[in-house]
């Protein structure tokens, strides 16, 4: 049985509320996300592609805080769907891009208005949201911070 005094409940996890509250979101993305034909994590590359435009894979992967080797299989089926293609650097032969076609570029509006549907049903107002978000972004930040520090 559980010692109490050692904190260890469920409910008094910080990893696990986060845990729990990205599934949460994801699950109202994944169906509106699907009627588009992505997955959360395309969804995720195609975010950095519109913001950042043609990429090396090894930047979406720096934006995104995940190894190139996730990235790879994101964009490949990204490509079979015709969202993005890959284009060689014509001054460095050996440097791939990732960029949009024509159908990935007209497709940020639709995504727009699923994400303007999960915030609904998120039921937050706009400084709720924007100060949930800058407190995440700043968790993160110091995180990364006292990862680095233990890399050295």
């Amino acid at each position: 049985m559980l010692d109490r005094s050692l904190g260890l409940e469920l409910e008094n996890q910080l990893c696990f509320a986060l845990y729990a509250a990205s599934n949460a979101v994801t699950r109202i993305y994944r169906p509106l996300l699907a009627r588009l034909g992505l997955t959360y994590p395309q969804y995720l590359v195609m975010i950095v592609l519109w913001q950042d435009g043609a990429r090396p894979i090894g930047k979406i992967a720096e934006r995104l805080r995940l190894g190139p080797s996730a990235i790879v299989p994101l964009v490949d089926q990204l490509q079979r769907h015709g969202f993005v293609q890959r284009r060689r650097d014509s001054a460095d032969r050996r440097m791939v891009f990732i960029e949009l076609t024509e159908a990935g570029a007209a497709m940020e509006r639709q995504v727009a208005a699923a994400r303007d549907a999960v915030v609904c049903r998120l039921a937050m107002e706009d400084e709720q949201l924007s100060a949930l978000r800058a407190e995440l972004t700043h968790l993160t930040a110091r995180l990364a911070e006292v990862e680095d520090a233990e890399a050295f």
